[in-house]
C-alpha cells in the first residue's frame, strides 16, 4: 500500500514571476541623475561632515537681530564695460533658492553644469530676500573674524555675521552641498539666467511655502586674501533686481 504524502510545504523562496493582474507598490518621484562635472580648481573640505552639523545647529540656534553694520560699503571696483562686465572680475553662476517661508540657500558656480563651489545658507527668507531685491538694491555684508594662525580661503571660512541693506540680519553658514541641493542644480542645469518655481518632489505643498529661484551671471572680485565681492549683472545694464555680496575677513 501507497505511503500517503504529506501536505506540500509553503517555500521560503520568493516566486520568480508575478501573476498578471498584481499591483506594483508606488514608489517615491525618482531624482534626475547628477551629471555635474567638477569645477576647475577642486577645493579640499575645510570641514568634516561631523563638525559641520554641529557649526549648523549652533547657526540655527542664533536669533536674528539688529544692529548697525561694521563694514563700510565700499564703491564698486572698476568700471563697467558697455556689455556690463566688471574689468577684473571673472564671471559665475549665482542661484538663490529655497522654499518661500525658509532660510535662503546660495549657490555659486563656475557654470550651470559644474558643481556648486560654494554653498551658503543665509539667515533670511527667500520671499523676503526676492521681495526686497524686487524693490530696489541689495547689499549683504559677510563678515569673519581673522584668525593669523589658521591659512583658510576666505570662502572656506565657516561661519559669518550677515548684514542686509546695513542692519545685522543674523548669521550665514558655509556647507557642503546636499543631496537637495545638488537635485536643484541639477534640474537647472540647462538655465543660465532666469527666476521661477521648482516643482515638489512629492506633489504636495510643503507648510513652508513653494519652492522657488532665481539665477543671473555673477561678476566675482577677488580684492585680497580677505575680501571678495560678488555683482549680480543685469542682461540690459539698468533694469531689473540688483545683488551685491561682500566677503569680508577682519
Amino acid at each position: 500500500m501507497p505511503t500517503p504524502r504529506s501536505p506540500a510545504q509553503p517555500s521560503s523562496a520568493a516566486p520568480r514571476f508575478r501573476p498578471s493582474n498584481a499591483v506594483a507598490p508606488a514608489h517615491s518621484p525618482i531624482r534626475p541623475q547628477v551629471s555635474l562635472q567638477q569645477p576647475t580648481h577642486k577645493k579640499s573640505t575645510f570641514m568634516s561632515t561631523k563638525i559641520f552639523r554641529r557649526v549648523r545647529s549652533v547657526f540655527k540656534s542664533f536669533p536674528i537681530m539688529s544692529a548697525p553694520c561694521k563694514m563700510p560699503v565700499p564703491a564698486l571696483p572698476g568700471t563697467r564695460s558697455h556689455d556690463g562686465h566688471i574689468h577684473g572680475g571673472k564671471q559665475m553662476t549665482g542661484t538663490l533658492f529655497g522654499h518661500r517661508k525658509a532660510r535662503v540657500n546660495l549657490a555659486i558656480q563656475e557654470n550651470p553644469k559644474c558643481l556648486p563651489m560654494l554653498v551658503l545658507e543665509l539667515s533670511i527668507q527667500t520671499g523676503k530676500l526676492l521681495q526686497d531685491m524686487g524693490m530696489g538694491l541689495v547689499r549683504i555684508a559677510l563678515e569673519c573674524e581673522k584668525n593669523p594662525s589658521e591659512k583658510v580661503k576666505l570662502i572656506d571660512e565657516p561661519i559669518w555675521t550677515m548684514y542686509c541693506n546695513g542692519k545685522k540680519v543674523g548669521y550665514a553658514v558655509k556647507r557642503e552641498p546636499t543631496n537637495d541641493d545638488l537635485s536643484v542644480m541639477q534640474m537647472l542645469h540647462g538655465v543660465s539666467m532666469g527666476a521661477g518655481v521648482l516643482p515638489s518632489e512629492s506633489g504636495e505643498a510643503s507648510p513652508e511655502g513653494e519652492s522657488t529661484y532665481m539665477r543671473a551671471f555673477f561678476e566675482r572680485v577677488v580684492g585680497s586674501k580677505d575680501s571678495e565681492t560678488c555683482y549680480m549683472m543685469n542682461p540690459d545694464g539698468n533694469s531689473g533686481p540688483e545683488l551685491s555680496i561682500f566677503f569680508v575677513r577682519i
